[in-house]
């Protein structure tokens, strides 16, 4: 049951207590009701990029999948199309001897630690001609393009830049302004703000809107961890997030003023941060890894206290190797998603661990040996205030990338998801017949 707080002091004194007792609660899980079954497609094993998005990219109703260079025609996704020109490749040794040539970066089917071109894809239709396109993120701090759908046509599609030099590992792709049209949420030249595309002329390079201050600098650098968006005051604005707090909107952009700062200490390394009133109660909660490349997941209920907008976490899986009350540990969360998977009307989370993050003798805990997870936690709203999130493991032996991408391929009321990371690009196709779960 929850506790009546009159003062941000006793608010203070509460989270404390209720951080420790729920770092260490293990108890035995409870029964949960039968889970939506996925089929899995492993479309390729190459290594191309770390995210992967869905759309009907060559109009014959059916829905595809893009990661890296390449795109996939739905449903089965055994025939592929070129983007641009996929030339990376590695050496390995062949086990009769000699070496061979590998086709994609150096991931599962190599032995090295390395990084691909693409971290996250996004698709929306740029330049308004029906057909949707693909933004495709780099590297951090590397350029940025969007690749103009050809219309059906093959060959590389052309490509515009949309900035020189882009930070943070998971910018968003969302409508911050409440313009109808998404901005792209990162860090650039070490501010943390936004990239607005000129619609007039779409071809033309992006500009950047900062919403923190030039000093100190490059306070967000590249390797940044963490962003997102969603009104946390109720003023109709959305905010931004960051793993030290969230920045709110002002009521006028005009001029790039610089946005205020509410300092919340959310994670050490966040990936994407998630905003949704978890709780049912009118005010919107943060959802978010602890550290994208070691444990925990948590979410942060707000509490007004007077004026005050407080956040008290509660944890789903604790920031250490001590399992949940579900039995359940990993780490390397670095890509997060919300999505209704089971219909139930709740948002839930799709998150997983990404396989081999700095490779497979990675600093990171877990680096190796450990299977790469992919799971869903499911929201249950029970009497008295009180939610949970019940863990239901999806597969063993894909994870997540940089980005993990819900929608819908094959069915409109059935979320599916897809993945692209070192292990390759996977689809998982939710099937028909699962029972809804209760409200």
């Amino acid at each position: 049951m929850k506790t009546t707080i009159r003062s941000v002091a006793e608010f203070r004194t509460a989270l404390a207590a209720a951080v420790m007792a729920s770092l260490y609660f293990t108890g035995a899980a409870a029964g949960h009701a039968a889970a939506p079954t996925y089929r899995k497609i492993q479309v390729t094993d190459k290594f191309w990029a770390e995210g992967a998005a869905i759309a009907d990219f060559n109009h014959d109703g059916r829905m595809d999948v893009v990661s890296g260079p390449f795109w996939y025609e739905g449903p089965d996704f055994k025939q592929r199309h070129e983007i641009w020109p996929a030339t990376a490749s590695f050496q390995r040794a062949r086990a009769e001897g000699g070496e061979e040539t590998v086709p994609g970066f150096e991931g599962a089917l190599g032995t090295k630690n390395a990084y691909s071109e693409c971290f996250l894809t996004f698709t929306h239709d740029f330049n308004g001609d029906g057909w949707p396109d693909v933004l495709v993120i780099g590297f951090p701090a590397k350029e940025v393009w969007w690749y103009e759908n050809p219309q059906g046509a093959d060959g590389p599609w052309p490509r515009h830049l949309v900035f020189e030099t882009v930070g943070n590992e998971s910018p968003e792709f969302r409508d911050l302004t409440g313009d109808g049209r998404p901005e792209l949420l990162c860090c650039a030249l070490g501010r943390l703000g936004y990239l607005e595309a000129d619609w007039k002329n779409i071809s033309a390079p992006w500009t950047f809107h900062p919403i923190s201050p030039e000093v100190p600098k490059n306070a967000f650098p590249r390797f940044t961890h963490g962003i997102g968006a969603g009104d946390l005051n109720g003023d109709g604005r959305l905010d931004i997030l960051e793993k030290d707090g969230w920045w709110a909107q002002p009521a006028s952009r005009a001029g790039d003023p610089v946005w205020t700062k509410h300092p919340v200490p959310f994670a050490k390394a966040a990936a994407q941060m998630l905003v949704y009133d978890v709780n049912g109660d009118g005010l919107a909660d943060v959802i978010t890894a602890l550290n994208a490349h070691g444990y925990g997941l948590a979410w942060y209920e707000q509490v007004r206290i007077g004026g005050d907008i407080l956040f008290r976490p509660h944890l789903i899986l604790n920031p250490n190797a001590t399992p949940n009350r579900d039995g359940v540990s990993f780490t390397q969360l670095h890509s997060l998603a919300l999505a209704d998977i089971d219909g139930d009307g709740l948002m839930d989370i799709v998150t997983g661990k990404r396989f081999w993050a700095h490779g497979k003798q990675g600093a990171d805990p877990e680096s190796d040996g450990h299977p790469a997870l992919l799971y869903w936690f499911q929201l249950q709203r029970r009497t008295g205030g009180e939610v949970a999130f019940i863990p239901h493991l999806i597969d063993r032996d894909s994870g997540v990338g940089t980005q993990v991408t819900v929608g819908q391929i094959q069915s409109a009321a059935r979320p599916d998801i897809v993945v692209g990371n070192k292990k390759g690009l996977f689809v998982f196709l939710q099937q028909p017949g699962a029972p809804p779960a209760a409200k």
